[in-house]
């Protein structure tokens, strides 16, 4: 079921990511660079291990995991957070835990578009990618 989301994904648009970064508690620095940066995302599958490989100008990000394990996880905004990744309606949701607090990452292929969907609290960011050919 994974497999759906292996490939090479460049953001496309973004709404509402800074208003995200703000309830995570990212600085006005961070956020500014974060909002200007079109990171590519690449998603591959060895065995049970799924690698998303977040790359940018700012900064490169590589996460490892099995599916339905939790992992400790240090995130792009440098949080210590415990994480776990499962397949829910054909969707990646990734949940990440860290002082109370709990943030939700879903990404779902439409075609050639993959939209992650990022929910914290009351706000919800959007951004939308498109498959590299």
């Amino acid at each position: 079921m994974v497999e759906a989301f292996v490939g090479t994904w460049i953001l496309k648009e973004s709404d509402k990511f800074d208003d995200y970064m703000k309830e995570l508690g990212v600085g006005f620095a961070t956020r500014t660079v974060a909002n200007m940066t079109k990171p590519t995302t690449i998603i591959s599958v060895e065995g049970d291990m799924v690698t998303v490989k977040t790359q940018s100008a700012v900064k490169n990000t590589e996460l490892s995991f099995k599916m339905g394990e939790e992992f400790d996880e240090t995130t792009a905004d440098d949080r210590k957070v415990k994480s776990i990744v499962n397949i829910q309606d054909g969707k990646l949701v990734h949940i990440q835990k860290w002082d109370g607090k709990e943030t939700s990452l879903v990404r779902e292929v439409n075609g050639n578009a993959l939209i992650l969907t990022l929910s914290l609290g009351n706000v919800v960011s959007t951004r939308r990618y498109e498959k590299a050919e």
